[in-house]
């Protein structure tokens, strides 16, 4: 782990992967101390924001150096979320070429196993989800669309996500969703937190 400064209320812990940063990350949101504002992971960081009037840069990090997988420290699972999904996407077809795997196998594969949030990130609500079937790593496409509709499910790489609004996107589109990802009337307004386990039920 290495640590950096990160303005006058941020440290930002370094780590050698997206594993490593998600074991630390269950185990410091299951400890963390008074004038913790927030832990925000990432792919290979995860940035630790306080209260300078409540705690100080040297407590922040000693927390950080003493908390971790082999801490033993119980951490809570996250929330079980299932997503609906109508496997009707427009690179269905081609992941399935890529794959080897058939639309069919695709949208088997999708559903075949859990993912988990590794963070946030793009958009508000739009989670990185990792773990699913190996057999679903694709390339993000050679030309990426201007304009992706809400609620369409993606593949690009080891991730699978959810576009929480419309927006340009280069992912491998599978199929679409009605759930909402971001409501900002919701506590919390993202229906998926890092952490979450998301099961992909098809429609």
């Amino acid at each position: 782990m290495r640590l950096l400064d990160a303005g006058d209320g941020g440290v930002l812990a370094e780590f050698e992967n997206l594993d490593t940063v998600l074991a630390h990350y269950r185990a410091l949101d299951a400890s963390r101390p008074a004038g913790i504002v927030d832990l925000v992971p990432a792919a290979r960081t995860i940035l630790v924001r306080f209260d300078p009037q409540r705690t100080d840069r040297a407590g922040i990090a000693r927390w950080l150096r003493e908390t971790g997988p082999a801490t033993g420290l119980a951490t809570e699972a996250g929330a079980l979320v299932r997503i609906p999904v109508h496997y009707d996407g427009p690179d269905l077809s081609a992941v399935g070429e890529l794959t080897g795997l058939g639309p069919d196998g695709v949208v088997s594969a999708h559903t075949g196993s859990d993912w988990t949030v590794a963070f946030a990130g793009f958009a508000p609500g739009f989670g990185y989800l990792v773990g699913g079937d190996p057999r679903l790593r694709v390339p993000r496409r050679d030309d990426p669309r201007t304009e992706v509709p809400a609620g369409a499910v993606g593949l690009a790489g080891e991730f699978s996500g959810v576009y929480p609004r419309k927006s340009p996107g280069g992912w491998q589109l599978i199929g679409h969703t009605t759930e909402r990802m971001w409501e900002v009337d919701r506590e919390p307004p993202a229906l998926l937190r890092p952490g979450d386990t998301v099961r992909f039920v098809a429609v």
